[in-house]
């Protein structure tokens, strides 16, 4: 059986549990938080990041932040995770959904500037599959609008933007350490702040709304409770275990674009063929490998195709249902968009098994079973 996701150890993590249990420092905060955190401020240029439990606290956080009124309006794209536009509504937000681009699903950033009225004040930027919105025309919009932009980066570590990592170019970004991500704490994410006016209050949020992190620093004679917040922080034992993975992110890296690449060429012909769409890297974009899927040319194929790989014991699945169709927004607004594309993805969009453990053997055989579909449905 090939599973869709098998979360990587590296062999460490259970020796860097141990060692933050000798610290007799379990709750958050402590120095495995701390490593983690300063690895990423260092290695990719964020201003300040704070660890969460999970990227849909991260998300939260994020709204807090951006000072969300009732009735606020924030751009989101359909096809991506509840999180991405729950975290506003939490905050009483409207969300206003927008279309996938033809070429990949990020959002369609030539179509933000219509969707924007008196009352915008935030779009959300989601890197499917890793690979970067086009971010000098949504920071260019927003400069124009005066709009916050956030960086759903819950896919993207390790991308980048002509040349810019992802996660650095908005005021505010999000990331997932979840099982099925490239690297894992099993669960957990990450906000990274990129404005400074930010940095003050996004520790006071993350401390439960007090100013307890300025206390430990000597910069207040006392804390108490100065804002909104809640209780982001994940336990030491989640930030050793992430710190194993950080030690080994270029192994992990390579070998999951080293998979990438083996689904990429050898579907080439299927492709060439009609048969299926392959993923497109946009000239300003990289790949991260943390995910390789194939678009299909209808709901039935797709549906065939992942019940007949189920029948040779690989699990294929597919993906986000677009959220502007869910039954809570339908019940929630007074009219539902049409995003053809966003709809055409949710339809037919099927992601391929990638973990560090997958050999390129195992990524031929799945690529000849694909072929085999495709040869008999058009026999």
């Amino acid at each position: 059986m090939i599973d869709f996701n098998r979360p990587y150890l590296t062999g460490k993590e259970t020796l860097y549990i141990q060692q933050a249990v000798s610290n007799a420092h379990l709750s958050g905060n402590g120095e495995f938080t701390k490593r983690c955190q300063l690895f990423f401020e260092q290695r990719y240029g964020f201003k300040k990041c704070l660890l969460t439990t999970s990227c849909t606290d991260a998300l939260e956080m994020a709204a807090m932040l951006c000072n969300i009124q009732q009735d606020d309006e924030v751009i989101v794209p359909s096809f991506t995770f509840v999180s991405s536009a729950l975290a506003f509504v939490r905050e009483g937000a409207k969300i206003v959904f927008a279309d996938s681009m033809k070429e990949n699903p990020n959002i369609d950033a030539e179509k933000i500037e219509s969707l924007i009225t008196t009352k915008t004040k935030v779009i959300v930027a989601v890197h499917y599959a890793g690979v970067a919105c086009d971010m000098d025309r949504i920071m260019g919009i927003a400069a124009k609008h005066n709009l916050i932009v956030v960086e759903d980066a819950a896919h993207a570590i390790d991308s980048y933007y002509k040349g810019k990592p992802l996660g650095s170019i908005g005021h505010l970004a999000t990331f997932s350490f979840h099982e099925t991500k490239n690297i894992s704490s099993g669960e957990g994410g990450m906000l990274c702040i990129n404005d400074e006016h930010f940095i003050s209050r996004s520790e006071i949020i993350w401390e439960k709304g007090t100013n307890r992190s300025e206390f430990f620093r000597g910069e207040v004679n006392k804390y108490g409770w100065v804002d909104t917040g809640s209780s982001f922080l994940p336990s030491e034992v989640i930030a050793a275990f992430l710190w194993a993975q950080l030690e080994n992110l270029d192994d992990i890296q390579g070998k999951r674009k080293k998979l990438w690449e083996q689904y990429f060429s050898g579907l080439q012909t299927l492709a060439a063929e009609g048969k299926i769409r392959l993923p497109q890297i946009p000239g300003y974009a990289t790949n991260n490998g943390h995910m390789f899927y194939i678009v299909c040319r209808s709901l039935e194929e797709r549906s065939g195709l992942i019940k007949f790989l189920k029948e040779k014991d690989v699990t294929a699945p597919f993906h986000y249902l677009s959220l502007h169709k869910s039954d809570y927004y339908v019940n929630h607004t007074d009219s539902v968009p049409e995003l053809p594309l966003c709809d055409m993805y949710a339809d037919c969009l099927v992601r391929m098994p990638m973990f560090y453990e997958l050999e390129l053997e195992q990524v031929d055989m799945i690529v000849g079973l694909i072929k085999e579909y495709f040869k008999k449905i058009d026999y």
